[in-house]
Parts: structure tokens; sequence; C-alpha cells
């Protein structure tokens, strides 16, 4: 048996102190064994909102009987979502943002008030998976991260579909383009299963993520969620925690800023989710470590771009899955001298250990490419900054025919005037659609747009204009839509002084995002700008626009492990 003696759960179950607390735990059915183990916090994100997370539940009885089968006493609870498609489009995206800050808050309350030893988080939809993670890094116990999977691909006249072309279908039905049983028809099958979006989109990419940084098993994230062998990955992620009490591995022993860096270099060859260059400086930002958009973009430039997955690409993550998953991604930037195969994992062995018998076959599949002959030698995901974005900004210029732009300027105040607009066709080729005070404060909660983005390439016009805005874009757009511009217009950002009809120039192969406007004239606008209050006077999202930040540090709504005295763990 392991000693609890400076295990936070002596607290609750040590000692004639602890007898109120153990008559809690018998009046739940354990037994004297059990309650003399160490206790491991099983947090699923469960829920009935979406497919993302629906098969968490069963995945978490597994993960438990892992624990158990290892001498520990799993103690499940759940925290919320907010799932992305169901709120895209609409004012239920503003709290997307909100949920990860939640999330982490939540698992980081339950496990400090109950004690636990050890975490094992379960996640499927896009902001419950860096939620999560944050809480792991936060807290500072023994914890593995284990993704839910992703969704099969749906069938639609003979090709695979997935939610993108829902989303994509809606502006070829506002361009007359399919009719209206079309559309009916498309949506009752693009999703068939349980899980996470299929390709790389946000949940996709930090699920790579996780298991680039050293937090998940390798292989556990390849796995679409219907398979039953994801259930083995579950028993064996909570079969490895107690190997991590046992040894007192910790998070921060795996994240460093070597293995940030893996991570980055993870989404930029994959062509992955804007959204990770805000999740990775939320991820440093809890272990105290400068690692903000401008380094994150950095990493992002020097990386090949080497998987066709979608919505650049052409393939999704089941097909991914049948190679070898990430495991194969990660043994291609091993070999051309793109990871630091030193990083600790959760395993107890270097990231360059666990992958010492991957093999891979460049001949034999179209997915997985060698650094030395990549799509392209630039990542999929790169960094802007100039004039318009002082503080940064991103774009997915994976699959992307051409890097630069130049046009003038359709400015609107929120999404709802920009999708408006689009979807009755009131825009030009050559525009540069500008959406502000959609940041993490002006929002608040810093909204996607793939609704927007979406409708745009239904109708034909995704390499015909550009998008701009101070709010986010989904792992699922794609086209010249460039996201996080910061500063944000709230806090008087530049993008909060373009007006119509003013030249904006891009260039993401040089990383230059510029508004061609006169010094003075722009001084002169800053004088009479009044910037537009969002209508949120109390509740959670007034409280996150009071705390977060500025997107170039990851949006965060706390200082961080800077300013921590203590971890959780210490206690």
């Amino acid at each position: 048996m392991i000693d609890k003696s400076k295990l936070p759960s002596r607290h609750v179950s040590e000692g004639p102190k602890s007898s109120p607390h153990r008559s809690y735990y018998y009046a739940m059915g354990l037994t004297e064994e059990e309650i003399g183990q160490p206790f491991v916090g099983v947090a699923t994100c469960w829920n009935e909102s979406a497919p993302c997370n629906i098969s968490l539940s069963r995945q978490a009885q597994a993960t438990k009987n892992g624990v158990k089968k290892n001498k520990g006493t799993p103690r499940e609870f759940t925290t919320i979502t907010v799932t992305d498609g169901i709120a895209m489009g609409h004012e239920g995206m503003k709290s997307s943002l909100v949920s990860r800050e939640i999330i982490a808050d939540s698992v980081e309350v339950a496990i400090r008030g109950h004690c636990y030893d050890g975490l094992v988080g379960i996640a499927g939809c896009d902001k419950s998976l860096p939620g999560l993670m944050m809480a792991m890094l936060r807290l500072n116990v023994p914890s593995v991260f284990l993704y839910g999977g992703s969704i099969l691909p749906g069938k639609y006249k003979n090709k695979e579909v997935t939610i993108q072309d829902v989303f994509e279908a809606v502006g070829e039905y506002d361009a007359k383009k399919i009719s209206e049983k079309e559309l009916c028809d498309l949506e009752k099958v693009a999703c068939p299963s349980a899980g996470s979006c299929g390709g790389q989109f946000t949940a996709n990419t930090m699920a790579c993520v996780a298991e680039a940084i050293g937090l998940a098993l390798p292989g556990s994230s390849s796995t679409p969620a219907p398979y039953e062998s994801r259930d083995e990955f579950a028993f064996d992620s909570g079969f490895s925690v107690m190997e991590l009490i046992k040894k007192q591995i910790k998070p921060r022993d795996i994240v460093t800023r070597d293995s940030l860096i893996n991570a980055a270099r993870v989404v930029a060859c994959s062509g992955g989710s804007t959204n990770a260059a805000l999740h990775l400086p939320a991820l440093a930002n809890e272990i105290g470590i400068k690692f903000d958009m401008f380094d994150v973009a950095k990493i992002f430039k020097e990386t090949p771009y080497i998987v066709d997955l979608k919505p650049g690409g052409k393939f999704l993550a089941k097909d991914l899955y049948e190679i070898g998953g990430v495991p194969i991604i990660l043994k291609s930037l091993l070999d051309g001298g793109f990871l630091n195969g030193d990083c600790l994992t959760v395993t107890g062995k270097t990231l360059e250990e666990n992958l010492k018998n991957v093999e891979i076959n460049f001949q034999s599949q179209e997915i997985v490419y060698s650094t030395k002959n990549p799509i392209s030698h630039t990542g999929g995901v790169v960094g802007l900054s100039g004039n318009l974005a002082p503080d940064g900004s991103i774009v997915k210029v994976a699959g992307m025919k051409s890097l630069k732009f130049k046009g003038h300027a359709r400015c609107f105040d929120c999404e709802e005037d920009a999708f408006e607009a689009v979807s009755k066709g009131n825009y030009s080729e050559g525009d540069v659609i500008v959406i502000r005070y959609e940041g993490p404060k002006g929002g608040p909660g810093m909204r996607e747009m793939l609704a927007t983005t979406a409708a745009i390439y239904g109708q034909g016009m995704g390499d015909k204009v550009a998008l701009i805005t101070d709010g986010r874009f989904s792992g699922a757009t794609r086209g010249l839509c460039i996201g996080h511009i910061s500063p944000e217009a709230a806090v008087r950002g530049p993008i909060a002084l373009v007006q119509d009809g003013d030249i904006i120039e891009i260039d993401a192969d040089k990383g230059l995002i510029n508004l061609n406007v006169d010094k003075n004239e722009l001084e002169k606008r800053n004088k009479k700008l009044k910037v537009k209050e969002n209508d949120f006077g109390s509740g959670a999202l007034w409280k996150f626009s009071q705390s977060v930040g500025s997107a170039r540090y990851g949006a965060v709504t706390h200082p961080g492990a800077l300013k921590e005295k203590k971890t959780y763990s210490d206690i």
C-alpha cells in the first residue's frame, strides 16, 4: 500500500480527525481498504450537449477500473462544456472560450475541496481539452489526459463529409447552388457517431498537443470515439496515473518550454487549429513560462507542413488512426530533427523512448510526409503582425493558393451584421471583411466565425476576399481568415480605427498585416473614437470580461504560476 502521509488525501482519510470524512466514504460503499488508498479524481466532460461528449462516461468507467487495478480509489466527477458547433453563429459562441476557464477552475476547486492525489481528465469538445490540461498544470498533482476520440466521417453522394461540409453548405444554399432538400439530406448524415469533429479542427489539434506535450499516453488520441479499443486506453490511463503517484512524477516535470515547443511543432506540421496559438500560451501561464503568440508563431514558421488533413488537406482523423495515429506524426518530426526527444512523458519515459519502435512507410500512405519532402516548408499556421496587429495575429495557411491579399476594408462591429451581409451577398470580390469588438474583452468571449467564413466559401468567394477579426476562427475555417488581432478593438487597438474603404495589405508569407492609412490620420481617428461597450453588465461573461487579458498571452484570467506561493500538490 502507498504511504499517504505526504499525499493530499491524508487530510480527509487519515487519523481520528478524519473520522467524519470517512463516514461519507462509507456511505458511498467504500471499504476501509479503499479509503486507505490514494484518491484519484476522474474528471469527465460527459454531457448530452453534443456527440463530442456522449461517450466520455463509458470511457470514465474503464479509467476507474484501471485506477482500481493499480490499488487506487477513483472518484468520478463531471464538469461543463460548451460545444462550439452548436454555439456557432449566434450569441452562444460568446460562452465558448469562457468555458475553458470555467472547466479549469471547476476541476481545480473540486480537486482542492476533496483533496485528491491524482487526476485523469477525459475531454471531447474543443475548450475542454486545454481546460483540463490547464487544471492539471495548475494543481500539479500526478495527472494523465485522455481524449474521448473523434467522430466517424459521414457519407453523402459517395463522398466522406464532416460538419465543415454542412456549414459550407449553408453558404451554397444562400447562393442557390443547392436546394433545401439537399441541405437537409446532408445534415442528417454528416455526423454518424459519437466523437469530436473529424478533421484537424481544434479538438483533434489539441489532442495531438496532449501527446506531443507528454500528458497523454502514446497513441491514445487517435482512436475514434465509437471504437471499443478506446476503453483500453482509458484503462491504461487510470493504471498509469497510479504509477505517476508512486513515482511522484507531476505535470510540471513533464510540461516545460521544450515540450511546449514540441506541441507547437505538431500544430504547425498538421495544419492544426489557430486556436492552439491561444491555448499554448494559456498552458504556459499555468507553469510560469513566457510563451506568447509571437513565440508560437516563430515555431510555426520554422516547422514544415507534413500532414495532409482537413480542412486544408484531404484526410480525416480516422485516416490518421488507420496508419498509426499521432505517433506517426511525432516520429516523422523527431527523425527530421524537429522535436526534443528528451522530454519526459506520462509513461515515465522520454518522448524518444516512446517512439523507439514506431516505423513509418512513406510509400504506403499519403497522409504523413517526411520533413525532407514536406507539403510545404512553412507550417500550416503562421503568425502575422504590423501596424494593424502590433501584438500579433494568426492565420491557417494550409491548403491556401495565395498568401497575399490587398483590398478595401468592409467594417462590422459584430459577427451578426457581417453574417447578414454575407448571406445576402452584400460584399464584393477584393473586400477585406473586418469583424471587431469580438475580442476576449470586447465580445466578450472572443467568438469563432465559422458560420460567416463557411458561408463565404459556400458562395464560392473563399479565395476572393479576406476576413480579419479580433475574435477567433474555428479549426474548420479555411481561406485567408486572420484572427486574434491584438490589441483588440475594446482596448482601442488599431482595428477599432479602420474605416470602410481603407486599404489593408496582408502578406502571410512575410508575416505582415498593415493598414495603409497615414499615422496622423489614425491619431485623429483615435481622438474621436468612442469604444463600443458590450451588453453584459453581470454574470459569467461580465466576470470574464473584467479579468481576461490579451489574446497574445492566451486570453487568460489569472496571473498564473508567476504569482503563486505554493501549488495544491504542496499541501
